[in-house]
Parts: C-alpha cells; sequence; structure tokens
C-alpha cells in the first residue's frame, strides 16, 4: 500500500536524453526532494558529473552545476538508488526493433522490461513506478506483470505513465514551461493517491490546471498521437513543397497564409528535407495497428512516413542533378549533422540519408557540425544498416572544426541543420576558395537566397523556385581565384 507521506527521493533509471535533463529540472523546483540518476554505462554517468554534459541542450548546464551534489547526483549505483527511492522513473531508451517480428516498425521494450525486472530483484519496499520513456499502448501493463510476478512479499507496486513531450534543442524550456503534464494510472484509490503523489511534485512549477489525468492506456495513446499528428503536418507541408518547385509558389508564403488560419495555427508548418524524432511513434502506431487488424489505419500513418522519407530522397537527386547528373570525385560540404538546431543528437538525421546517397554515388564529403562529435559522425556513416564498406566510408569522409575549412575547394555546400551560425557565415570568402560554378543547397529555406545569387552561387532550396545568377564571377577552376 503507498502511504500518505509526499515524495522524498526520486530514482530515474536512464542517463539519457528524457532522464537527465527532466530529472535536472526536478531537482532545481524541488529543492527538498533528493534525485539520482542511475545508469549501467560508467562513461555516460562520468560525463553527467563533469563539466561536459554527454548532451547538448541549451540552459541544462547551468541547471545541473547549481544542483548536482546537493540534491541531484548521477550515479552507477542502482541498487543503492533503487532500495532508497520512494518513486522510479524508467527512462531507458526504446529503440525500434532490428530483428524479429515487428523489425522496423515496433519499439524494443527489452531495456523496459530488463529495467522492471531489476527493480523487483531489489525492492525491499512499496515503489511508485513511473515510465517515462516512449512506449507502446499497454506497456505499463506489461511492467505491473514482471513487478507483480517477481516482487517480494509485502512490496507493491503503483504503475504510472507521464510520457515526455520534449523538443531536442528546447528540452530546458519545455519542461519549465509546459503546455501540459499528463499523468495516467490506475482508478483504484491506491492508483490515485500515486497520481496525486507524482501531481504534487510538478504542482512545484506547473499550474494544476495543466496537470491532465487519464487511465494509463489514454496517456500512452495520447503521447503517440500528439507526435503522430505533427508529423502529419509536416509531411503535408512537404509535399505541397514540391508541387511549389513545379508551379512556381513559394512554399514560405503558403506555410504563411495558412497559418494565418485559426483553425489550422501557424506551428509545424516549416517544409525542409526533414529530419524528426516523430519517426519512431509513428513506425511503432503502424505496427500497433497492424497487430490490432486496421490494415487502413496503418496504411494512413505509413504514408505520414513515407512523404518526409520522399522528400529526403527527392532533395538529394536534385543535388546530383544540378551537378551535371553525376558527383562521382567530386567534393561536397556538408554543414550540419545533427536532425536539428542545438542539439547534438543524430538520431533521424536526414544529413545521414544524404551523406549515404552522395557517398554511393561516388562523392567524397567534408562535414562540419557545431556539436556533433567527430566519432558520432563516422559512427552514423558506418553503421551495418547504412553502410558495408566502412573503410570505404572513411576514405571518403574528412570531418572539419569550422564551415569554411569544410566548404574549401568543394563543388557544392549542402546546408544540412538549420545552426544560426550557418547563417552569419561569410559567403564571399566561401565562393572564392570552391571549385566553380559554386553550389548551394539550402535544405532548410535559413540562408538568404538572393544574396547568395549575387555572389555568383546557384542556389536550390526547399518549396521554392530560384533564379540562377545573371552572370557568374570571372572565374578559374583554380579554387583560390575569384
Amino acid at each position: 500500500m503507498i502511504n500518505n507521506k509526499g515524495i522524498e527521493k526520486i530514482c530515474c533509471l536512464g542517463a539519457g536524453y528524457v532522464g537527465g535533463p527532466t530529472c535536472s529540472i526536478i531537482a532545481l523546483k524541488c529543492p527538498e526532494i533528493k534525485v539520482t540518476v542511475v545508469d549501467l554505462s560508467k562513461e555516460r554517468i562520468a560525463q553527467w558529473n563533469s563539466n561536459k554534459l554527454p548532451i547538448y541542450e541549451p540552459g541544462l548546464d547551468d541547471v545541473v552545476k547549481q544542483c548536482r551534489g546537493k540534491n541531484l547526483f548521477f550515479s552507477n549505483d542502482v541498487e543503492a538508488a533503487i532500495l532508497e527511492a520512494d518513486l522510479i522513473f524508467i527512462s531507458v531508451n526504446t529503440p525500434t526493433k532490428t530483428l524479429g517480428n515487428g523489425k522496423g516498425r515496433a519499439a524494443d521494450l527489452k531495456y523496459v522490461e530488463g529495467a522492471a525486472r531489476m527493480i523487483a530483484d531489489i525492492a525491499q519496499n512499496d515503489k511508485i513506478v513511473v515510465e517515462k520513456s516512449t512506449v507502446p499502448v499497454r506497456a505499463a501493463e506489461s511492467i505491473a506483470k514482471i513487478l507483480g510476478a517477481n516482487r517480494k512479499p509485502g512490496v507493491s507496486y503503483q504503475i504510472l505513465s507521464n510520457p515526455e513531450f520534449l523538443a531536442e534543442g528546447t528540452a530546458v524550456n519545455d519542461l519549465l514551461n509546459a503546455d501540459r503534464v499528463l499523468i495516467g494510472g490506475d482508478e483504484t484509490p491506491e492508483g490515485q493517491l500515486a497520481i496525486e503523489k507524482l501531481c504534487s511534485i510538478y504542482e512545484h512549477w506547473i499550474p494544476r490546471k495543466k496537470i491532465l489525468t487519464t487511465n494509463t492506456w489514454s496517456s500512452e495513446l495520447s503521447k503517440l498521437a500528439a507526435n503522430a499528428m505533427l508529423a502529419q503536418r509536416i509531411s503535408s507541408i512537404n509535399s505541397l513543397s514540391a508541387v511549389c518547385e513545379a508551379t512556381g509558389a513559394d512554399v514560405s508564403e503558403v506555410a504563411r497564409a495558412v497559418g494565418f488560419d485559426s483553425r489550422i495555427g501557424s506551428k509545424f508548418l516549416q517544409a525542409s528535407i526533414g529530419g524528426s524524432c516523430f519517426q519512431k511513434d509513428i513506425l511503432n502506431l503502424v505496427y500497433i495497428c497492424e497487430c490490432l487488424n486496421l490494415p487502413e489505419v496503418a496504411s494512413y500513418w505509413q504514408q505520414v512516413i513515407d512523404m518526409n522519407e520522399y522528400q529526403k530522397s527527392r532533395f538529394t537527386a536534385k543535388i546530383v542533378q544540378s551537378l551535371f547528373n553525376t558527383v562521382s570525385g567530386k567534393r561536397i560540404c556538408i554543414l550540419g549533422f545533427a536532425f536539428k538546431k542545438n542539439t547534438g543528437d543524430t538520431r533521424e538525421s536526414p544529413a545521414i540519408h544524404i551523406a549515404k546517397t552522395l557517398l554511393d554515388e561516388g562523392a567524397s564529403l567534408k562535414i562540419y557540425d557545431p556539436k556533433v562529435d567527430h566519432d558520432r559522425i563516422y559512427e552514423d556513416l558506418t553503421h551495418p544498416m547504412i553502410c558495408e564498406e566502412p573503410e570505404r566510408v572513411k576514405k571518403q569522409v574528412s570531418i572539419h572544426q569550422d564551415a569554411y575549412s569544410a566548404a574549401e575547394g568543394t563543388h557544392a555546400l549542402v546546408l544540412c541543420t538549420e545552426w544560426d551560425e550557418f547563417i552569419t557565415l561569410d559567403y564571399n570568402k566561401i565562393y572564392v576558395n570552391m571549385m566553380k560554378p559554386a553550389y548551394i543547397f539550402d535544405g532548410r529555406k535559413i540562408l538568404d537566397h538572393q544574396s547568395l545569387i549575387d555572389i555568383g552561387f546557384h542556389v536550390q532550396t526547399i518549396g521554392r523556385k530560384l533564379q540562377r545568377p545573371i552572370s557568374n564571377r570571372c572565374w578559374s577552376s583554380n579554387p583560390t581565384m575569384s
């Protein structure tokens, strides 16, 4: 039986993109609660305890430094943290399955199951267990079965669903100024008491009217549904960007006009080459629909994924076509490798798809990203699902410390991430040191295209036809000459 005393100690299993920021903010706003984030990775915990955190989020460094060692701790001692905790967040990774039934679509819950078994093996008293990872509907039921089947005599558990709605790059602000907090649990008195205990934590800084309580399954499905509908909006505007390029319309103007419709609004109407952590959730939703024998529903949501994949393929095909239908032996600069600005995360990054295609076509790539580790780029491009010849990739790819060295001597720039610094680069300087004709492919629509054309660049972007330079500067095949 969960007692009526408030939460004094919290344990979070998993020190990743969800667990680290979420628990840091809880520690900041609830100084009376001891918050311990644990992970089996010694390297990751060492990074959380260092001056260079394992993830980059604007504002996170300051929060961690303010709380770490006071009421916020990062540790590999999983057993001690579980034993003393009143409430345990499960924030482990839930990747898409790569093997077996549901391969490529279903969420792999082996880490969630492992976390549940670890809790059952260690816990000596009652616990509130909160699933914080993105999971399919009825995952809480699976956790409850594992805990129930393995629990020690006299120990009881309440299982809650508390999905995260964080956008990488704005996670700290999303936590501090959440649109809503969603908590699902059993409708039993014990379940309702557990819900209230978790509500009381968030009420330290979130108004009660923004804390929504539901049953467990509704909470789980709401996370998938929200991300699916956001991805659907992105797919819709991406599909219209192709129409704009074919007709002469400007997708930014179309999006602005549509966004003024109060029924629709302006958010998530920015066409680009894509790159979204939504894909994992939608694949999961597709798989759930198939398992529920709802093939038409599954097909509908699969088309949302297909449209965004088409956007990346269409953009890459435009690069090859513009460069005289071959990039073999040509040097191409990739600006940005993260899936979006203000994060070092590369999951679902369009840069991976674009780089793979260009490498397969025989291009040499010079890559620069201000926050993605060099090893991470090589790991992504040599992953077995991306490349069968890792040694060839290492010969064709070089990674640079700044945009200017990455661009030097290249035939084209491909902008894949909307980092602010790319807007303010000295493109006159870059142009002088590129091969001619010099091309820029702006996959994020953030550059001043007319000024680039005036410099002499051939510019291509998403959802808009651009004019060629009226007259190129006098140039030589020697990239050091203007």
